[in-house]
């Protein structure tokens, strides 16, 4: 018997990005796999032979992410010189698929999902622990280098930073002033300002 190998001409990883994109536009009950192939030129029964289904789609769709929210703060730190610039620009990189509010609202319709699917729950996990330890990092990282004031409680920090960053982006796609990358940062330097050294100099 032939064994069929996987078709070529498009890589996993683009697939799941446009999954992603489809997400986006139509949320979870609009991811088919047929969407998902019309996305990348591809027909559906392809997409059946390499995830299986659409709940493999999804799972694939997950493990890409934690493997995302794992290598993205590394690649972020080595374009920025400043642990708090690098803070920064991976907060808005976190935020860029959400663009629009209808993308966030598709976007937060499919975690609540997950938080109902234990092994989708046990990736959006993953995805949130390791955006913690790599806000952690950097305020450990500007604390050491002097960009924190003397004393600062890194670990109540990064917990107040993760989840101030959660309610902007929920307060813009109510309210819809600016974009949802320019609210971010203004939240940030709003948590971060009195715990700057710069902060202290003003004080």
């Amino acid at each position: 018997m032939a064994v069929v190998g996987r078709p070529r001409g498009v890589e996993d990883a683009v697939i799941l990005r446009a999954a992603t994109e489809v997400l986006g536009r139509v949320g979870p009950s609009g991811l088919t796999l047929a969407a998902v192939a019309r996305e990348v030129g591809l027909v559906p029964g392809t997409l059946v032979q390499r995830f299986g289904s659409k709940r493999g789609l999804i799972l694939a769709l997950a493990d890409q992410s934690v493997k995302d929210a794992d290598a993205l703060p590394d690649r972020v730190r080595g374009e920025h010189e400043a642990a708090l610039g690098a803070l920064a620009a991976l907060m808005t990189e976190w935020t860029a698929p959400l663009d629009a509010p209808e993308t966030f609202a598709n976007h937060l319709a499919a975690l609540c999902a997950d938080l109902t699917d234990p092994e989708l729950h046990a990736r959006a996990l993953d995805v949130h622990r390791a955006q913690r330890r790599a806000i952690e990092r950097l305020l450990a990282e500007a604390a050491a280098g002097g960009e924190l004031r003397a004393g600062a409680d890194v670990a109540s920090l990064a917990a107040t930073v993760q989840a101030v960053a959660a309610g902007a982006g929920l307060n813009w796609a109510l309210d819809r002033r600016g974009t949802l990358a320019e609210r971010v940062r203004h939240e940030l330097d709003a948590v971060l300002g009195p715990h700057t050294a710069a902060g202290d100099r003003k004080a």
